[in-house]
């Protein structure tokens, strides 16, 4: 069986909703699945470790009582975000839960593992691997990886900067397994875009920070309401690696946003030790906000995403309006 085959008859939407660091925690992830859409969560998030799997078992259970409710209409699958660069020191430690537990869907980030992948397909699991271009995406398939996260620009968080039409375009030319898009899709339109690309799901993260269920700071929250994609600055000051910053977050901090200064690579880090960590009040966000107007639970979020993909779909029906249907006959000539 593979990803796709998993996921089929359980989703409302062909959508992820992406890990968010310190946000996601297991009523979002819940909420999420329960709506029809992946939810994630990076195994970082459960501090201290031992909490990490009390989380899983606690979304494991209440994935499994919603569906026990709601035969008709099974909860989508959850995922686990493992970051997987040599600075995090728990790695170790949260991939042998997600074994322990049969973790469905592993989200690596920041360089391709294949004993990570390899602990994953051992009981059935399936990995994505998140990349910014095309050597990363090369790489990780190879390393065994089942499918890719396009991470394009407009992103939230740590963001490539190809646009999305060139970046999916030409993985398609050579990759045709599972593929989900991120980069400023806060829409249910853009989720369809998505779709006519090529990609199996689009990749949302940014408008679940101002649901109710997210681990966000009112300010926080209030922020994303108030923004707009002309309020990301794209910097790798924050982490060693480039990504899509709130820009009032940065100058909060004393940052001049207009100004930022390059930051070195090689110090970045993902461990424990929280003392290292200078992006706690620096808020990430993807250049999609724009649409997202008020903090609400994320299930009435998703409702609204269907709403906008029915309505898009309606709207194109068989072939744009602006098309003289006398091409259509030429086309069915050469077919």
């Amino acid at each position: 069986m593979s990803l796709l085959d998993m996921v089929k008859g359980r989703l409302s939407l062909p959508v992820i909703g992406s890990p968010l660091f310190i946000i996601s925690v297991p009523d979002l992830v819940v909420a999420q699945c329960t709506s029809g859409i992946i939810g994630s969560m990076p195994s970082l998030n459960a501090r201290p470790a031992e909490q990490f799997e009390e989380w899983v078992i606690e979304i494991k259970e209440r994935l499994a009582a919603h569906d026990a409710r709601h035969p008709d209409r099974p909860a989508a699958p959850f995922a686990i975000n493992l970051i997987v660069h040599k600075s995090n020191d728990r790695l170790d430690h949260d991939l042998a839960i997600c074994v322990k537990q049969k973790v469905p869907l592993i989200i690596s980030s920041l360089g391709a593992r294949p004993e990570v992948n390899q602990a994953i397909h051992s009981y059935g699991g399936y990995v994505l691997h998140d990349v910014i271009n095309q050597r990363f995406a090369h790489s990780a398939i190879d390393k065994g990886a089942d499918g890719l996260v396009l991470v394009a620009a407009g992103a939230g968080g740590h963001a490539g900067a190809l646009s999305p039409f060139g970046f999916l375009q030409e993985t398609r030319t050579w990759f045709d397994g599972p593929i989900a898009l991120s980069g400023a899709i806060a829409h249910g339109a853009s989720i369809l875009a998505t779709e006519a690309l090529g990609a199996d799901f689009a990749y949302i993260g940014s408008a679940f920070i101002a649901t109710e269920e997210a681990r966000s700071q009112p300010e926080q929250r209030q922020m994303i309401v108030e923004c707009g994609a002309e309020d990301i600055v794209y910097t790798n000051l924050i982490t060693g690696v480039h990504g899509n910053y709130l820009k009032p977050s940065l100058r909060k901090a004393g940052l001049d946003p207009d100004n930022l200064p390059s930051s070195d690579p090689s110090q970045m880090s993902f461990g424990t030790d929280r003392s290292k960590r200078r992006w706690k009040d620096i808020w990430g966000s993807g250049q999609g906000i724009g649409t997202v107007r008020e903090v609400q639970p994320a299930a009435v979020l998703i409702e609204r995403f269907r709403r906008e993909y029915a309505a898009a779909r309606a709207r194109l029906g068989d072939r744009s309006p602006l098309v003289n249907p006398a091409w259509e006959k030429v086309l069915e000539a050469v077919a």
